[in-house]
């Protein structure tokens, strides 16, 4: 029997953790929306631990967004991660949690990272500047659950997912994701019959993309592990284009128009591809092919949208 907290279980990737663990027998999930629970105020975090008392914990919340987000609020990204950060596992360790898992983000390596990125490479040299408060708050993260191991004996570790997708997500057009951007951008266009879409930047870099029940399986995989890796990182283990997702997306959405690209907006990272050979080697692989998770998403993406479930916020944690 565990009884087992996954924070941040509205938002995309909670959502995903909680489908996967409603399915293994013993598990008692504990969650708490964000109304219910502030995680940026430590009493309150502190106060919760002490009252549930769970067996493990999942760190899935935090403060999500785009290139446009990242650099239009970076005091808040830095802030509000690392206060989850700092909270969640401090308070899991003083409240007798023995096993946790912090996920972060590819975002964490630095820009000119080599390809494909494995773990070692943190710290190595500068971040993206675009998203440079998120990725010290998530490092923060990181090293927290990895000192907590080492000097206290408790199991805390940290995944590092790629770029994900998948029902749930975000859809707020300036600061959401890639996937779910473009998704709603040509999703909108094909209905008001538009002739054209804008897509940002040159469509040169390349980035990797996993189905966030891939991820949501992986995390699975990674509590089960008796003495897991401090870090690991968890991708799909291929990568694309952007312009090849975008015409991906428009194929999928059904979009006939012509897409325009708009050379004078930026880049960000020219290529992030993760080295997931550590996770492998342990056993695990990913399952779901990027085309068939896109068909997946945007059919959900349409239910969200009729049943007026659709996530749209502009500066929100999930």
């Amino acid at each position: 029997m565990m009884k087992l907290f996954i924070s941040g279980h509205k938002g995309m990737v909670g959502g995903a953790l909680v489908r996967r663990f409603q399915k293994v027998p013993g598990v008692t999930l504990v969650t708490r929306t964000r109304q219910e629970l502030d995680l940026t105020d430590q009493a309150a975090v502190a106060a919760f631990y002490a009252a549930e008392k769970p067996d493990a914990a999942i760190i899935a919340a935090g403060k999500v967004g785009g290139i446009h987000a990242n650099s239009t609020y970076p005091a808040e990204f830095l802030y509000e991660n690392l206060a989850i950060a700092s909270h969640c596992i401090h308070s899991a360790w003083t409240s007798g949690v023995k096993r946790l898992l912090f996920l972060g983000s590819s975002c964490i390596y630095p820009k000119l990272a080599p390809q494909p990125i494995t773990e070692d490479s943190l710290l190595s040299s500068a971040l993206e500047p675009t998203n440079e408060g998120y990725a010290i708050a998530k490092i923060a993260g990181v090293k927290m659950a990895e000192y907590y191991r080492k000097q206290y004996g408790v199991v805390y570790h940290s995944a590092m997912p790629t770029n994900l997708f998948g029902p749930g997500d975000n859809y707020h057009l300036q600061n959401s994701h890639v996937m779910p951007a473009l998704i709603r951008r040509f999703h909108e266009a094909k209905e008001a019959g538009q002739s054209e879409v804008q897509a940002w930047g040159t469509g040169s870099p390349k980035r990797e993309f996993l189905h966030v029940d891939d991820l949501a399986d992986a995390c699975a995989f990674l509590l089960d592990l008796a003495d897991p890796p401090d870090l690991v990182n968890v991708g799909f283990g291929e990568d694309i284009t952007i312009r090849e997702l975008v015409e991906m997306v428009a194929e999928v959405v059904g979009y006939a128009g012509n897409i325009v690209w708009d050379a004078s907006k930026p880049d960000g990272t020219p290529r992030k591809l993760l080295d997931t050979s550590r996770l492998n080697q342990l056993g695990w692989e990913p399952r779901i092919p990027l085309k068939e998770g896109l068909v997946q998403t945007y059919q959900a993406f349409l239910e969200e949208l009729r049943t007026h479930h659709l996530r749209s916020e502009g500066r929100g944690v999930r």
